[in-house]
């Protein structure tokens, strides 16, 4: 579960948990402090200040704030990617880590799988580890798709692995 999610499981528990997370999320995930966090998500740091020591709730429109400026700044630690699976002869023709897709750079994310078991795993890592998409061969997407949150692209024989990736990075723009 990422950052963003636990807050907004958070905010649903107790104001107390939603203090507490948000708080974790500035100061040790974000590596940030209040005010910078405030001045990112373009909140008058008092009043981030008043709703972490419990003296104001936020309204919708902060909250929003928060959550947004969670996934942004998230996402930019962790960088954007699409996961790839397959067996290393397919990822070693692979001769690009990144690519531009639909205007915007997007990066490729290998993950090596010699078994049905390896590939479920590496794509619940891959999801964990912050993929925006998957690609992978016929035999292993049915199911992945069935348990993952992110688009699934597959590899098919007359189509290029290039253009499973591009076709993924479309559905997640």
């Amino acid at each position: 579960m990422n950052a963003a999610e636990k807050i907004i499981d958070a905010v649903f528990e107790s104001d107390d948990d939603f203090r507490r997370i948000l708080s974790v999320t500035i100061k040790e995930e974000l590596n940030m402090n209040i005010a910078e966090f405030a001045e990112q998500a373009e909140i008058p740091a008092s009043t981030l200040y008043k709703i972490m020591s419990g003296k104001r709730d936020p309204n919708v429109k902060t909250l929003r704030n928060i959550i947004k400026t969670v996934k942004k700044l998230e996402g930019s630690q962790k960088g954007e990617f699409i996961a790839v699976i397959a067996a290393r002869p397919v990822l070693d023709n692979i001769n690009e880590t990144k690519r531009k897709i639909c205007g915007s750079l997007c990066t490729i994310r290998e993950y090596s799988a010699t078994s049905m078991e390896e590939a479920i795993i590496a794509a619940i890592r891959a999801e964990r580890d912050g993929a925006k998409a998957l690609v992978c061969a016929p035999i292993v997407s049915t199911t992945v798709e069935k348990i993952l949150r992110i688009p699934v692209a597959t590899i098919m024989p007359k189509n290029s692995l290039l253009e499973a990736i591009e076709l993924v990075a479309k559905k997640i723009r």
